[in-house]
């Protein structure tokens, strides 16, 4: 999937990125954030409720409706797109 974003220099950038079916990236929903499907999410609240020093198993205490299998795969989305995510800058002729 690619994703246009506006840089805060105001110039447009196009983000590729692959969600996994568990996954959705819907601008009108956290204004494009990636959240786990059926919710409103963002796989970053969930990385930041970690990096807080809750573990795994807390996560579907914090926020209901999420599983561990929906927490684990949110790592696992981060993980793999913080490692390869490409930035396109899109020429505007």
């Amino acid at each position: 999937m690619l994703k246009k974003h506006k840089m805060s220099n105001g110039v447009d950038k196009t983000i590729k990125t692959t969600a996994p079916a568990g996954i959705v990236i819907k601008q009108k929903v956290r204004f494009g954030k990636p959240c786990i499907k059926g919710t409103r999410i963002a796989i970053t609240d969930i990385l930041n409720l970690l990096q807080s020093g809750y573990n795994i198993a807390d996560v579907p205490k914090q926020y209901p409706g999420i599983t561990v299998a929906n927490a684990k795969m949110a790592l696992r989305y981060a993980a793999r797109v913080l490692g390869k995510e490409e930035i396109l800058e899109i020429n505007p002729n």
